[in-house]
């Protein structure tokens, strides 16, 4: 059985507002630390959060982000059903992506789409968690890390039977790409800085 109007309406409305809560603005804020967004590339993620060098504003603004997009897909997900969950993790993920507080201008959605993937189906985030950890291992560029893990995940939900959250996975990984081009830029022309070290701006 579908959604009613109503309920695709609540779970849209409920996932983007929980997305807009720009966390790593409130807490640089709240911190001391100035306006995040006059901060290195003025991103309002966790990545710029750390250019501040308080790590745990930063650690917090990273699971905080992440539950954004965990919590509106359990909570519509128990309220109504699976499509819901789906619908309020997306809305979230593109709430995070795009603001309307801040003008439209928010986070690249990384720490967002996995806790929407853990919301969904947590073995879809914790195979994202893995890949990022191992690709962090083996190259050392968290870009890549998030990029190959974004990529790999409407697949792995494909081949542990989950063909529901392939396409909402696939449209977070296309997005995630988007907001990386400049990353993607750097590293195919060899400039992206690797972990531990200073980032370009």
């Amino acid at each position: 059985m579908g959604l009613s109007a109503l309920e695709m309406l609540v779970s849209l409305a409920f996932g983007y507002l929980c997305g807009t809560i720009p966390f790593g603005l409130i807490l640089t804020k709240s911190a001391g630390l100035g306006d995040i967004r006059t901060i290195g590339s003025g991103n309002i993620g966790a990545t710029n959060v750390l250019r501040t060098g308080n790590k745990k504003v930063a650690a917090l603004t990273l699971i905080l982000d992440a539950l954004k997009g965990t919590v509106p897909a359990l909570v519509m997900g128990w309220l109504y059903a699976p499509q819901a969950a789906i619908l309020a993790g997306l809305a979230a993920f593109f709430g995070h992506l795009f603001p309307m507080w801040l003008g439209f201008k928010g986070g690249k959605g990384v720490a967002t789409s996995v806790g929407v993937l853990f919301g969904l189906f947590w073995p879809l985030g914790l195979i994202f968690i893995a890949v990022w950890i191992v690709m962090a291992l083996v190259f050392r560029i968290s870009s890549l890390s998030a990029l190959t893990a974004s990529l790999i995940s409407p697949f792995s939900a494909y081949l542990l039977g989950r063909g529901d959250l392939t396409l909402p996975a696939a449209v977070m990984a296309i997005m995630v790409f988007i907001t990386h081009r400049t990353n993607i830029a750097r590293i195919l022309n060899g400039e992206e800085p690797r972990i531990g070290k200073s980032k370009p701006l």
